[in-house]
């Protein structure tokens, strides 16, 4: 191979990596914590923390919701229902204030109180394919922009290391703190090859149509509703502005179970609701495939008479479902799940030994020629590494500290979570830079602290101590949660007393 390739590949792998590594770290960690997003919510949302309903849940009985749903002008009213991994009916409509968010107890038929967060599903969740910035599609421009610089650099990384195979199998954790750093980059960097490639292929895949909106708007002369009417069978109607009632729900899911031989039903969505032209999408749970095909059936509000049905996705498209599926496994796999969350833990690893590799390298010969590029990087690495995770685990402990219905400064309680989170961020990319002698090691005992934190937190709000979330079976999840935190701040804490010697701390002051 050309000398002057493989060292345009590594000018390459080297800024794509410093440039876009505290937003790939961000991106992937947000992904890791999102494969679990459902039990993140059940940690976050102590009401729904739920036993699996004995008895059918008569859709009837959200017939007051709908009502309400109606007399705000609401465009749709949506109705999640419960799955293996969440117990809780959610029900969402829109008013002129903004999303309306209702759990329901599918035991009792209860409402339950607000749990006053957007947790794993509408925070984490979101953040990792927009980062929760939504104007002008800024979010999913960025995380774009990333997904092609990682695919960039798996494609350069192997370019650029002749022997990163065979140093796979070499782990020096004896040697310099130099080359234990290259080890380890090297070992997540061939172990998560592949994943990391497609994961980030699939993403671009999953937003083609935001990425390449000429595709679709030329052939549909931009009428987007259209577009999905062909490309997903889901049919839009139009509102008439004329009242109309709305057909048993039951009577339709029984309809809807009849088409797929009894199956369990996913969602429950109803198109212009109190309109003469409302129509009620109902869609099949099928998690024995990976595709996101989610079957629908569509019948016609007023009347409950079938309009169609639709069983798997359309030729053109089944690829893009197929990858939609892969990326964000939503079938019924445990085993996988926890390797997708494995090699998402090791992307973050690679993307973080990537900045300490350039930082170790660089940092003698910055310092003779006075050069201040390893400070202002180091601060961006803190801040983009242990920075998150700090306010990842913050995000937790104000979940457990603010009391439902909490107000302050006009804000909500689930906004002053979300504020505490960017906020709890920002400061440690300051203190990165005020304490940058020691700051690794001051986040790091950070990290374990508030980790620890949560976990007593939940013990002491919720009584679900992890004898008690390891005994019965609908608190697994929380005790998976508290049993991460735990090896988390384990993890942080050996890391923060092998930052502390005295020779690294040294080595540190003198550079």
């Amino acid at each position: 191979m050309e000398p002057g390739f493989r060292a345009s590949m590594n000018w390459l792998h080297t800024w794509a990596g410093v440039v876009l590594g505290g937003l790939l770290f961000a991106i992937f960690w947000m992904g890791t914590l999102a494969v679990f997003d459902r039990e993140v919510d059940r940690w976050m949302a102590p009401m729904i923390r739920l036993p699996a309903a004995e008895k059918p849940f008569s859709l009837e009985s959200l017939r007051p919701l709908y009502d309400a749903a109606v007399a705000a002008k609401a465009p749709f009213f949506s109705v999640g229902l419960p799955t293996d991994r969440d117990a809780a009916i959610r029900v969402l409509w829109r008013d002129p204030s903004g999303p309306v968010h209702r759990f329901i107890d599918p035991g009792t038929g209860a409402i339950l109180p607000d749990p006053g967060t957007l947790a794993g599903t509408r925070f984490i969740f979101p953040f990792h394919y927009m980062l929760n910035v939504r104007f002008l599609d800024v979010g999913y421009w960025l995380v774009g922009l990333a997904a092609m610089a990682m695919m960039a650099l798996c494609v350069s990384g192997v370019v650029i290391h002749r022997k990163i195979f065979a140093d796979f199998f070499t782990f020096r954790p004896d040697r310099k703190p130099r080359r234990l750093i290259l080890d380890l980059h090297n070992v997540t960097g061939v172990l998560g090859l592949p994943f990391h490639f497609l994961i980030s292929l699939s993403g671009l895949v999953i937003m083609w149509s935001i990425y390449f909106p000429s595709s679709w708007q030329f052939a549909y002369n931009g009428d987007r509703q259209a577009f999905f009417a062909d490309a997903y069978g889901i049919v839009v109607p139009k509102r008439t502005g004329r009242p109309g009632g709305l057909a048993s729900f039951d009577a339709m899911a029984a309809e809807a179970r009849g088409l797929w031989g009894g199956s369990a039903l996913r969602y429950v969505f109803v198109r212009n609701p109190g309109d003469a032209k409302s129509v009620v999408q109902i869609g099949r749970l099928d998690e024995g495939i990976v595709s996101s095909t989610y079957d629908s059936a569509y019948f016609d509000g007023p009347t409950g008479a079938l309009i169609s049905y639709r069983d798997g996705t359309p030729p053109v498209m089944s690829t893009q479902r197929f990858l939609s599926g892969l990326h964000f496994i939503q079938f019924r796999h445990w085993s996988l799940r926890w390797v997708y969350f494995g090699l998402g833990l090791a992307g973050c690893v690679l993307i973080a030994t990537g900045y300490l590799f350039w930082l170790e390298s660089r940092r003698k010969k910055h310092a003779q020629v006075g050069v201040k590029g390893v400070r202002i990087v180091e601060g961006l690495a803190v801040g983009s590494v242990t920075g998150m995770l700090i306010a990842t685990a913050a995000f937790f402990v104000v979940n457990r500290l603010l009391p439902l219905g909490a107000t302050a400064f006009g804000e909500n309680r689930e906004a002053l979570e979300v504020w505490t989170f960017y906020l709890v961020w920002l400061a440690t990319f300051a203190h990165a830079w005020a304490r940058q002698q020691r700051a690794w090691m001051e986040q790091c005992w950070t990290v374990a602290a508030v980790a620890c934190a949560a976990v007593l937190l939940n013990w002491i709000t919720t009584g679900d101590h992890l004898l008690r979330s390891l005994s019965y079976r609908h608190l697994w999840p929380i005790a998976g949660m508290d049993l991460l935190l735990l090896a988390g701040a384990a993890i942080a804490a050996v890391s923060a007393q092998r930052l502390s010697r005295p020779s690294r701390i040294a080595r540190v002051r003198h550079a």
